[in-house]
């Protein structure tokens, strides 16, 4: 009864292709040139917001916080150049 289990089974995963068409899968969503950029940008975003978290709650000083944010605001301006720029095409 066990083995005509698995064989049922085994004969299903080797005929489930041959009855699913592309048809039925649904279409993938398109992926946005600039999603990347979007994901970064958010990520920055949230780093800013747990820096100013730590700062505030004197986790350090007040020079490493300075130099973070600048660091972290500097990547966002080229992250935001980027998304600029593939919104204009790559037009300058």
């Amino acid at each position: 009864m066990l083995v005509a289990a698995a064989i049922a089974m085994i004969l299903l995963a080797f005929a489930l292709p041959l009855v699913v068409r592309s048809e039925h899968v649904p279409p993938e969503d398109p992926v946005s040139p600039t999603q990347h950029l979007e994901d970064r940008k958010a990520a920055i975003y949230e780093n800013l917001r747990d820096l100013q978290a730590e700062f505030q709650m004197s986790k350090m000083s007040a020079a490493d916080y300075a130099e973070s944010k600048r660091e972290l605001q500097k990547e966002l301006a080229g992250v935001l150049a980027g998304i600029e720029e593939a919104g204009d095409g790559g037009h300058a």
